[in-house]
């Protein structure tokens, strides 16, 4: 399986990864983007199965690029690692598609209970 990391921190991507292969998920491929207009490009390049994405960046904030995907016709799986987690934001994501969303601070069991199901 190929996941996108999309985070405007360099040092949010790397412990987004780690995470991942904490929770048992390290044997994926992984690629990564610093903002939505460059996770747009590099779904077009990597064409991820997942993408899991920060939500305030700049150029393009994660739900931007969730609803050009959408519009677009891509049905990429797409899920937020965020700072915030607002119930506004929670409703926004799934509106959008999202299938979850995940507010920092997390835990590899929160990410591992998050991908069940979506991750194999």
């Amino acid at each position: 399986m190929k996941i996108l990391i999309v985070d405007d921190s360099k040092a949010m991507r790397m412990i987004v990864k780690r995470t991942l292969r904490q929770a048992g998920f390290g044997e994926h491929e992984f690629a990564e983007a610093v903002d939505g207009a460059n996770g747009y490009e590099q779904v077009e390049a990597f064409k991820p199965d997942l993408v899991l994405c920060d939500w305030n960046m700049p150029n393009m904030s994660g739900i931007e690029l969730l609803q050009k995907l959408k519009s677009d016709g891509n049905h990429v799986s797409f899920g937020f690692i965020t700072s915030e987690g607002t119930g506004e934001m929670r409703a926004t994501a799934a509106e959008n598609g999202a299938l979850f969303l995940i507010a920092k601070p997390f835990t590899a069991d929160t990410v591992k209970d998050a991908l069940k199901g979506i991750i194999s």
